[in-house]
């Protein structure tokens, strides 16, 4: 059997824990360590769709998940004050309209708007419509939405420790004393803890966070920093009594010189505020943030600092970097639970059983590396697609440099109204084209194939997609319903 040493628990040591004792059961030996004395960011609490693929391959029950969680359901992110103060548009999960294999249907709907008809582009996403409407379920007769979850980060740790450890996996508490290496191979051979107990391995996945005891500090793998062109290096998170039923999206809400999330679970709302310590003080980002929420403080005001960036390998020697030990873009579209379990099913499928491992190890760190690039390119875009002129912090990023990558992909939609998938497939044509024209980006060209299509029939055809998801909306339960019949939270004790 094959030893593997997990450092650090929290949401990615604990996923990593479950992802590998569920799916590579009998042929591992799995020991995760963790120290009571060290806490955990916790603050992850929104996700992103493919997480309920994640939940199918591990056998997680998703009524069982929630209830565990306090989790409510997401449909997407309504972002105010990017583009400009006053505005506010919704990133859904969704597909807009109907597509067509010679042109997207956001160009369908340009033509539309040329002839004087069409509405708003948001009235043909089924998500966007019903999460506007405070309205959800998993599916409606043949309709199903795309949907993702807020969650407790920490009761989700403890949720799937308790799986992990059913599955045979070993926890041993202690803090790292010493990180032993072969002296020929560079390799971990083992942890010393202060205890003096020694956990050896043949396997060590590093999951201790922004210190990346393993990956950074003992085998040197040096962190790319990415803070010119994301300029936010603090957060300060707060805990509050609901106050309303909970909305099925998450707000982010753009203040001077950073942003504000407000994240609804069943029993309670998670706040906080993402800012730059070049723009903004941490008392005024504090005052800022507590000015902005409702409800009863649940938790004193708890701050974060970090570095943007990625390690320039994930892997190295015979250690796996996961979470934050790997590198951190920000919260802004709910990624970094995301980037954990890709990396875990990669690691899996990439498992070194053989003797040879650095071919797997290239291939692991060439994927995770394109997947953390198309994730800081379409976070960037949010700051630099953007009409503010009211700070030094909006004015900074409206004329900074960016990547080569977004520069086309912003060019080429600017002028032809073309977009393409991402090299990873994790933001689709539609998260594109909702950013984009949702802070003010409308292209001065677009395809012509609806100038084929009679306007009769375009007008029709988009009154019937219009109407449909109309109809159904009107039949979805409100989110709080939903809930209530589907995974009400346990009672505490």
């Amino acid at each position: 059997m094959v030893k593997v040493v997990i450092a650090g628990g929290g949401t990615a040591g604990w996923m990593a824990a479950c992802g590998l004792s569920t799916r590579l059961a009998n042929l591992l030996d799995i020991t995760l360590l963790e120290s009571d004395a060290i806490g955990t960011v916790g603050v992850g609490e929104a996700t992103i769709p493919p997480m309920r693929n994640f939940h199918r391959i591990m056998g997680i029950d998703e009524q069982e998940f929630m209830r565990e969680t306090q989790a409510t359901f997401k449909l997407g992110i309504e972002f105010n004050n990017w583009g400009d103060i006053g505005d506010s548009y919704i990133h859904s999960f969704g597909e807009i309209g109907q597509r067509s294999w010679m042109a997207e249907f956001h160009e369908f709907w340009m033509e539309a708007q040329a002839q004087g008809f069409g509405g708003s582009l948001e009235d043909y996403c089924l998500e966007l419509k019903a999460a506007k409407a405070g309205k959800f379920a998993t599916h409606l007769d043949d309709t199903r939405l795309n949907f993702a979850f807020h969650l407790d980060a920490t009761r989700y740790a403890k949720y799937l420790r308790q799986k992990s450890e059913k599955a045979g996996v070993r926890r041993v508490e202690g803090l790292i004393k010493e990180i032993q290496k072969d002296d020929q191979s560079g390799d971990i051979t083992a942890l010393l803890l202060d205890s003096g107990e020694l956990i050896e391995g043949d396997l060590f996945i590093d999951c201790t966070g922004f210190r990346s005891l393993l990956l950074g500090d003992a085998l040197g793998v040096e962190l790319d920093d990415w803070s010119h062109w994301l300029f936010s290096d603090s957060a300060i998170a707060v805990q509050t009594m609901s106050t309303e039923e909970p909305v099925p999206y998450t707000r982010a809400t753009a203040h001077a010189s950073g942003w504000q999330w407000r994240i609804p679970l069943q029993s309670r709302v998670g706040n906080g505020i993402v800012y730059s310590s070049r723009f903004m003080s941490d008392d005024e980002a504090k005052q800022t943030l507590l000015n902005n929420i409702t409800g009863e403080l649940i938790t004193e005001p708890r701050q974060l600092k970090y570095r943007t960036g990625s390690r320039q390998k994930s892997w190295q020697n015979n250690c796996v970097a996961l979470g934050l030990s790997s590198g951190f873009i920000e919260p802004l579209e709910s990624t970094s639970i995301h980037l954990v379990m890709t990396a875990i099913i990669r690691l899996i499928r990439l498992f070194p059983f053989g003797a040879s491992k650095q071919a797997l190890a290239d291939r692991f760190n060439q994927e995770t590396r394109t997947e953390i690039e198309t994730v800081r390119d379409f976070v960037i875009l949010h700051y630099k697609q953007t009409n503010r002129t009211d700070s030094e912090f909006w004015n900074a990023y409206r004329t900074m440099d960016i990547p080569d990558t977004l520069a086309h992909r912003l060019e080429i939609f600017k002028n032809n109204a073309y977009v393409w998938p991402d090299d990873v497939a994790l933001f689709r044509v539609d998260s594109w084209v909702q950013v984009m024209m949702g802070q003010g980006l409308m292209p001065a060209n677009y395809h012509s194939a609806g100038k084929l299509t009679p306007t009769q029939s375009l007008q029709q055809s988009m009154t019937k997609i219009k109407s449909s998801i109309e109809q159904t909306v009107q039949k979805l339960p409100t989110h709080q319903q939903f809930i209530d019949h589907y995974c009400p939270a346990p009672q505490e004790d």
